[in-house]
């Protein structure tokens, strides 16, 4: 699963998810992409498992770039364990998405063989997407 290799503090406080995306809005780098409707957040072993369909989906044709990254820590207290004593250990990272975001790109392959990779794709997300095609 993805999480970063250094981060400069190791626990963080909760993010909101509402508003539109600033940044990866459009898609840059394929012919297709997956955008979201809704705002979440999206757990790096969702993303994995996404990411494991689409390149058994390609099998070797076309190109993938996943534009998303999990980067933030989310913490958990054991169960049974009394309020107090402090914040929680790092239980998993997530990315935050926000309304707008292009989460993955594809690239070499037809747009009905992105499409239904996309579509298989779509069935594991927390949110709501759409099928985009880049801008000529």
């Amino acid at each position: 699963m993805l999480f970063p290799s250094r981060i400069k503090y190791r626990k963080s406080q909760k993010v909101q998810t509402r508003g539109l995306a600033v940044a990866g809005s459009s898609v840059s780098f394929g012919e297709y992409g997956i955008k979201a409707i809704g705002s979440g957040k999206l757990k790096s072993n969702q993303l994995e498992t996404c990411r494991v369909i689409l390149t058994r989906k390609l099998r070797g044709g076309g190109k993938l770039w996943i534009r998303v990254f999990p980067d933030r820590p989310v913490t958990r207290k054991p169960a049974e364990t009394r309020m107090g004593k402090g914040k929680g250990e790092v239980d998993h990272w997530i990315a935050v998405i926000r309304r707008g975001r292009v989460l993955f790109e594809m690239g070499g392959v037809p747009e009905d063989y992105a499409r239904a990779a996309f579509r298989l794709i779509a069935y594991k997300l927390p949110f709501r997407t759409m099928f985009v095609t880049r801008l000529r």
